[in-house]
């Protein structure tokens, strides 16, 4: 119950605690505030001018005596001039430290209704209580979810990317990896480097990934040797031959056929028997394979020795090729790989800023090939403590601007698709970002759609920030929520009113939450970030003025002004003379 709703139900009580106590007297004052009550009618004369008996004989004629009623005075006063009516009060300023701390001050502690397990988030909305959570130590510590993953909408500028990075910092200080395969704005590229991390770019220009380099997985192999071994090996050849496919998929905006991608791996195949240790493969050296036709790859297109039939098996594969080198993926995707992910990192941050908006191929295939060689990265981390050459590690991965790769290419979905379903056996916890569910609604095929409302239902916690009601009552329909939070919510989505002083006034949903997990009530919290937090994440770093080039532009403003006046008033520019 709010404190308005508290307010006005106190004060009916009082009215009517107030009219009871004023109808026990007969003169128009309480009975409890009239000297002379001695148990008969109070105002009546009986018991107070009569001296003799015939006086209080008549008393008891005219109404029977009654027992005394007790003092009752409301707890804020009675209403009217003199009643010592009281209001309520703003409530004290409060302070949070630990028991540890603060048993010598307040021994009488109170437990809490809010989670406290996980990273610290923030304050509850309503209560005050400290909220604590996370998909990995709500998945693992304290079993509230069934899978480790967290889906995040909210109206942009609301602070979706700071919950987030609070978790990310939170979760690297318990010894969990972060990973952001893929850092768009960037948003987290500062807090990974402060954090002692790897942040690794990529772009024209910038650097590039070599989609045929085993990378850590590779290593890994080679290191445990043996059957698991080999095993690491076939599964390091379906990764890079899944990758290419999508390289293929997005450069001709459908899928490869089946038989391309038995063609494919035969090639990779031949290439890895005959590469020498330590260079791998490029994607120029698919080509020469494929002009070159040796019996291993000839033997998958069937061609029985017709250089014809081999040509035509090929060839659509070979102009996808081409496509790739010769169009605007090829100086991302055709050399060495520029810096490999470090396996011991404490964080990793792919960053992928340097790409523009409009160039949506390059960004769908930078994400792809930054998700690839993270999550092989991963795999082999898991491999190696499972051989125990290596301590087990947990990742938190971050796919933040949901929205980008899902229109950029089909691939994507399914990538997205299969990490969601896979992430608990991979150890891995993810963070999905996106605006609303609208999102989903624009990708080009029935499946692909379904497949995006699939990463809502599967979440193991769903946050929500500001969105429209709309929005709230179609998200309603797959979370559950109630009128109530539906209404909370919303309310979170209005600007911010006129300011009337020109000072800076932020939206009335900055920093605030709702934490939806199952058919639980949600739990709405105020994030609250620190000095440090906002020096490391500001998604709105082009729109700080720089001080110093105000001082420079206020400085030759002035300087000109100076000069008008020095030359007299014929100086002004524009001035009109008959």
């Amino acid at each position: 119950m709010s404190r308005r709703s508290e307010e006005k139900r106190a004060e009916r009580a009082d009215r009517l605690a107030e009219e009871a106590a004023w109808r026990a007297g007969s003169d128009g004052r309480p009975a409890a505030f009239d000297p002379s009550w001695t148990g008969t009618t109070a105002g009546s004369g009986a018991g107070k001018s009569e001296k003799g008996a015939e006086g209080r004989s008549a008393a008891r004629k005219e109404k029977p005596s009654r027992p005394r009623k007790e003092l009752y005075v409301p707890p804020r006063g009675w209403y009217g001039p003199g009643g010592g009516r009281v209001g309520y009060m703003d409530p004290p300023t409060m302070w949070r430290a630990t028991t540890v701390q603060a048993c010598g001050m307040w021994p009488f502690t109170a437990g809490s209704g809010s989670p406290m397990t996980g990273v610290p988030l923030g304050q509850h909305l309503f209560t005050g209580a400290t909220v604590c959570g996370d998909p990995l130590n709500w998945f693992t510590r304290a079993r509230y979810i069934s899978n480790p993953s967290l889906f995040m909408l909210g109206m942009p500028g609301l602070g979706k990317s700071t919950l987030v990075n609070r978790m990310l910092i939170g979760l690297s200080a318990t010894g969990v990896v972060p990973l952001v395969l893929g850092d768009l704005k960037p948003d987290y590229a500062d807090t990974v480097r402060a954090l002692g991390g790897q942040v690794i770019s990529i772009g024209r220009g910038r650097g590039g990934i070599n989609v045929l380099d085993p990378g850590a997985m590779g290593a890994a192999a080679v290191r445990i040797g043996g059957e698991a071994g080999e095993v690491l090996k076939a599964e390091t050849h379906g990764r890079v031959l899944n990758m290419v496919a999508a390289l293929v998929t997005i450069v001709r905006g459908r899928p490869m056929d089946d038989h391309e991608q038995s063609v494919l791996s035969a090639v990779l195949h031949h290439l890895r028997e005959r590469s020498v240790p330590g260079r791998p493969a490029l994607l120029p050296d698919l080509l020469r394979v494929l002009t070159e036709g040796p019996d291993r790859v000839r033997a998958v297109t069937l061609d029985r020795g017709d250089d014809t039939r081999y040509r035509d098996a090929v060839d659509p594969l070979h102009r996808s090729l081409l496509g790739i080198l010769d169009g605007p993926l090829g100086g991302t995707f055709a050399s060495e790989t520029s810096t490999r992910i470090d396996p011991d990192a404490p964080a990793v941050c792919i960053d992928i800023s340097g790409i523009g908006e409009a160039d949506t191929q390059l960004t769908a295939a930078a994400m792809l090939a930054a998700w690839s060689d993270g999550l092989g990265t991963v795999a082999a981390s898991h491999a190696l403590a499972d051989a125990g050459l290596a301590p087990r590690r947990w990742f938190f991965t971050v796919l933040d601007e949901l929205w980008r790769p899902l229109r950029a290419a089909s691939g994507i979905v399914d990538r997205i698709d299969a990490l969601t379903r896979l992430n608990r056996s991979l150890g891995l916890g993810d963070a999905k970002i996106t605006h609303t569910l609208k999102d989903a609604e624009a990708l080009g095929t029935d499946s692909d759609r379904a497949k995006a409302r699939g990463f809502v239902e599967r979440a193991g916690m769903v946050v929500c920030a500001g969105l429209p009601k709309a929005e709230m009552e179609e998200l309603g329909k797959v979370v559950g929520l109630s009128r109530r939070e539906i209404e909370l919510v919303s309310s979170w989505s209005s600007p911010p009113g006129w300011g009337v002083t020109g000072e800076h006034e932020e939206p009335p949903g900055r920093g605030r939450f709702l934490i939806k997990v199952g058919g639980r009530p949600g739990i709405p919290i105020k994030v609250a970030i620190t000095d440090a937090e906002r020096e490391l994440h500001n998604t709105n770093t082009r729109w700080t003025p720089d001080e110093s080039a105000v001082e420079q532009s206020v400085a030759r403003a002035a300087a000109q002004v100076a000069r008008t006046a020095q030359a007299g008033p014929e100086a002004l520019p524009g001035r009109w003379t008959a």
